[in-house]
């Protein structure tokens, strides 16, 4: 949100941005999903759901979906504090990207060290990709155990982006710093510098 505030008022020039804020209730009630429930994500692809808890990228996937529907997209950037795993693998200042299109990993890598945010290449491995399979959906919500988390939540994230150039941002690191007070906005600088840039 406090990009789209920034970008709102900076307005560059030539670019059209869209702000799609995935959020949803999540309060435990008798209609709530439980582990076995398969799911159908708003592009009919089937998700069995093998943990209640990794339920952020349920509504991001369909998030996705909606945003490359809206037409003519070149870029897709999702902004998440989504996974754990990715404070274990890269500490609590850096964020972790993930990226299906290498200019666009650069730009964001650009942005991110040009505004003094600490943003970290991760890799989207294809030898993970299998950990998300499941033998009654087409995806589970949830890799194998054993480590790897952050990843097979990107890969899981990459099946619901077809066509646009897309980059994954796992914030759940640097998001709060409890030595600064609290929430730190990470992301802004970023996503705003890398929307200048392109409209430079």
């Amino acid at each position: 949100l406090g990009a789209a505030r920034t970008l709102a008022e900076v307005r560059p020039a030539g670019v059209e941005v869209h702000f799609i804020v995935a959020s949803c209730e999540n309060m435990v009630s008798a209609e709530a999903m439980r582990p076995g429930d398969i799911l159908t994500a708003s592009n009919k692809k089937t998700i069995e759901v093998l943990n209640t808890d990794a339920e952020g990228r349920l509504t991001l996937a369909d998030a996705l979906v909606y945003a490359e529907a809206l037409g003519e997209v070149d870029t897709i950037v999702d902004v998440a504090t989504l996974t754990g795993a990715c404070i274990v693998a890269l500490g609590p200042d850096y964020a972790g990207m993930w990226s299906s299109d290498e200019a666009l990993s650069k730009a964001l890598l650009d942005a991110a060290a040009s505004h003094g945010e600490l943003l970290w290449q991760m890799p989207l491995a294809p030898e993970y990709r299998e950990q998300i399979n499941s033998k009654i959906a087409d995806l589970a919500n949830l890799g194998a155990p054993g480590g790897g988390g952050s990843i097979t939540a990107a890969l899981f994230l990459n099946e619901f982006v077809k066509e646009s150039a897309w980059a994954h941002l796992d914030i759940a690191g640097p998001v709060w710093n409890d030595k600064a007070g609290g929430a730190t906005g990470y992301g802004v600088r970023t996503l705003a510098a890398y929307a200048e840039a392109v409209a430079a």
